[in-house]
């Protein structure tokens, strides 16, 4: 611990700054709870988000040789646009999903089989989920790196901050009432050698 003035300056400074540790602490805390949940939250969603895109991608094996058919319809499924936004959780902003666009295929119905129109609504949809999966992880990315912040504020003011000003209070109150016991042995040891002195004379 760094050393202090023994001072009643100090012993008031020391006071305000443990009086705004405890008025911060259960907004920090608060906001750990908060962000721990939403963290939670969102690693459920990416689970689930996985697990429909595994669905998919199982969904489609049983007619995958049909891809073996020289037709080129990766070329037809294009991006036009993903539409993002952002949300603010806990100070934190993050980037949320809105929309896919895809641009239109403009492939001859008659010219291609059936199971093309099936293939490529199936890789909008995973291209869709892949989008969608990436945005939950860079927010769970973006407020676990909150929360680490937040729990060292946490940890330093419980652990560190608020323990060192209780300390500093103490000993500048011990330090305090030892000077005002001595300062009062002082007076009635002067005020007695006063007496005698009178006494004397």
């Amino acid at each position: 611990m760094p050393a202090v003035k023994l001072t009643k300056n100090e012993l008031k400074r020391q006071r305000d700054a443990l009086k705004r540790y405890r008025r911060y602490l259960p907004t920090l805390v608060l906001k750990k709870q908060q962000l721990q949940m939403v963290i939670r939250q969102l690693e459920g969603q990416v689970a689930g988000e996985t697990r429909k895109r595994q669905e998919l991608i199982d969904g489609m094996a049983a007619w995958l040789e049909l891809f073996a058919e020289p037709f080129p319809f990766q070329h037809w499924l294009r991006v036009r646009s993903v539409q993002t936004d952002t949300a603010n959780i806990a100070g934190v902003e993050i980037p949320v999903f809105r929309s896919m666009e895809f641009a239109a295929t403009g492939h001859d119905l008659f010219a291609t089989p059936p199971w093309v129109d099936d293939a490529l609504a199936l890789f909008a949809a995973l291209a869709r989920l892949d989008v969608e999966i990436g945005l939950l992880r860079r927010q769970v990315e973006l407020l676990a790196a909150e929360l680490r912040v937040t729990s060292q504020r946490v940890n330093l003011f419980e652990k560190i901050k608020i323990p060192e000003a209780s300390e500093t209070i103490r000993r500048i109150h011990i330090f305090l009432g030892d000077q005002q016991t001595a300062a009062v042995v002082t007076g009635k040891t002067a005020k007695r050698n006063l007496l005698r002195r009178e006494e004397a004379s």
